[in-house]
């Protein structure tokens, strides 16, 4: 079976949340704040492969999803980031947003990102200041 056209859709990872926390250790009372922030997600490229010759691999797998970044934790520590996902496409593919073509991918190797990855949410020790030493604000991760 031959396919030459194909809709599917991709999505790109989620930026991981920041987190609130504070630091408490034995002989230090009000230890200050250590939320740390989450990771960013993955994005998805299309990548040019001059082995591949037909877009049948879409038809039976039309979605594609990068992973998301995870979400800050205490100590200061950021989330880990999400994974690039990167889809073969053979030579020629073009790539439409609805009626609008945004790339020919004519030669071998050629890449394009398709979904842009999210950005990580900042902890409550990205807050600080001297006004405001115990922030208790953290940010969600975007899209």
């Amino acid at each position: 079976m031959f396919v030459d056209r194909a809709k599917i859709r991709v999505k790109a990872g989620n930026g991981g949340n920041g987190i609130v926390s504070f630091r408490r250790e034995a002989f230090a009372p009000k230890g200050g704040p250590d939320g740390g922030n989450g990771g960013k997600g993955g994005s998805v490229f299309f990548v040019a492969d001059s082995q591949l010759h037909t877009l049948l691999d879409f038809h039976y797998r039309p979605i594609y999803n990068a992973t998301s970044g995870q979400h800050g934790s205490g100590g200061r520590k950021t989330g880990k980031d999400g994974e690039d996902l990167s889809v073969r496409v053979p030579l020629g593919t073009r790539v439409f947003e609805g009626e609008n073509l945004l790339v020919d991918l004519a030669q071998s190797g050629q890449s394009f990102c398709v979904a842009q990855a999210g950005r990580g949410g900042r902890g409550n020790s990205e807050f600080a200041t001297p006004r405001n030493q115990t922030p208790r604000k953290a940010t969600d991760g975007k899209l």
